[in-house]
């Protein structure tokens, strides 16, 4: 059996970190991931996909992405249910996340929170992913934080 997910999106608020009675760290959070393609009216959807990190890592996760952040996760999904107070069976599907990647240095999470809402006036037809800037293009060297590692 095979249950793999990769997905690439950017977080649509910060992440809120609790621990289980058991002290166990688990994250919620939310990715809103665009599709590719374009609905009738010309304009490009995204998908919230609900997805939660669990001990050391969502510890981390909390720590270091921040509300906007572009992410890089995989993991599982995985479907859990519930009776809520009416009595009504609820069904939650969610991504379990095993890794993540932040594919953003803060300065450029920084500047894209500022250029919101210039970009909201022209939005692109296709996402960029980064292909604006290579950081391995060898024009200037790295400019590496401490600070900016995750660990």
């Amino acid at each position: 059996m095979i249950n793999n997910v990769t997905l690439i999106g950017r977080l649509t608020k910060d992440v809120e970190l609790k621990y289980t009675p058991a002290n166990q760290a688990v994250a919620q959070f939310t990715l809103a991931v665009n599709r590719t393609f374009k609905n009738a009216n010309g304009e490009r959807e995204s998908d919230f996909i609900n997805c939660v990190i669990w001990r050391k890592s969502a510890e981390n996760f909390a720590n270091w992405v921040k509300k906007g952040a572009l992410i890089g996760i995989t993991g599982r999904i995985q479907t859990r249910n519930y009776e809520n107070q009416q009595g009504q069976r609820v069904y939650i599907t969610e991504v379990i996340t095993e890794n993540f990647q932040m594919l953003e240095s803060r300065s450029q999470q920084q500047g894209q929170q500022q250029a919101q809402p210039q970009q909201a006036k022209q939005q692109s037809s296709t996402p960029n992913f980064g292909r604006d800037s290579d950081p391995f293009s060898g024009d200037s060297p790295m400019d590496l934080n401490s600070d900016d590692l995750p660990f």
